[in-house]
């Protein structure tokens, strides 16, 4: 039972209570696909020196086990050509990817997975499931090994291919993901934040499915209630990201300097790469 809900809650969306905002509700930003959700284009932000992020180069999602092929031929004309998977083992296992013709699946892991479901999935009244996330917000330790990969892979892409990443909700390791990418292009931390927020949106009709599939597990009311923390893309836990890269190495530009290995070339590079007037 605790590992059947402990699963379903790794793939559970977030409440809504993000307020409509134009720039991360354009029209071009969701993917609309038969087999997944919370799909969505990291492009047309606001970013450094006046620009904007390309669209069609940068995509997030939530897990593609599922993909039909008339979805994996709509990310073949997207020109997906590199997936991210941020998942853990045991994920990977019950969920393997589909990938569009000719794709490239890159594992990233990383540790962040070492999550304690007994505490998380605990029935206890003291357990305080805001605090558990939080602190899975603020533990930079995994960060290097799960990110830097990826702008090696952004770097070393081909300007014609885009990449997609992705996790089991695209919440939680996705959402950190886009932050550090998003904060690398330049784009406002207000920015960056309600595009993170905007989970609530983009998976709120999946957010009900995994609540019913809790209360047919056995849960009561009340126990499901306690674990929306758990599904929740509360702008605070990112920020609390924020707050700790701040404090440990002053700035986010000092930080991806050091931890992703962005130097003051290959941030030029990327920029030069993902930006556009």
């Amino acid at each position: 039972m605790k590992k059947l809900l402990f699963l379903l809650l790794l793939a559970t969306p977030a409440l809504a209570q993000t307020t409509p905002d134009t720039i991360v509700f354009n029209p071009r930003r969701a993917v609309t696909l038969q087999g997944s959700s919370n799909f969505r284009d990291l492009g047309g932000y606001p970013a450094a020196g006046g620009k904007r992020v390309k669209w069609g180069h940068i995509y997030r999602s939530a897990d593609i086990s599922k993909l039909t092929d008339s979805d994996l031929q709509a990310l073949q004309s997207r020109h997906v050509a590199l997936v991210c998977d941020l998942r853990g083992p045991q994920e990977v296992a019950q969920a393997p990817d589909r990938l569009p013709p000719g794709a490239r699946r890159v594992e990233l892991p990383a540790g962040s997975e070492k999550i304690d479901p007994r505490a998380m999935m605990s029935g206890g009244k003291n357990v305080n499931r805001d605090s558990l996330m939080r602190a899975v917000y603020t533990n930079l330790s995994f960060f290097p090994a799960k990110y830097k990969p990826m702008f090696d892979e952004l770097l070393a892409l081909p300007a014609s291919e885009a990449m997609l990443f992705h996790c089991t909700a695209g919440k939680d390791r996705t959402g950190i993901g886009a932050a550090l990418v998003l904060s690398a292009l330049g784009v406002p931390r207000p920015t960056i934040i309600k595009d993170y927020a905007a989970t609530d949106v983009y998976w709120q009709a999946g957010r009900e499915q995994s609540l019913q599939r809790l209360s047919q597990a056995g849960l009561s009311a009340e126990a499901v209630n306690a674990y929306r923390p758990l599904m929740t893309a509360n702008p605070a836990y990112l920020a609390g990201t924020f707050a700790a890269i701040d404090k440990q190495y002053g700035s986010v530009d000092k930080y991806l300097a050091k931890e992703m290995d962005l130097t003051p070339k290959k941030l030029a590079a990327l920029r030069a790469k993902y930006l556009t007037n």
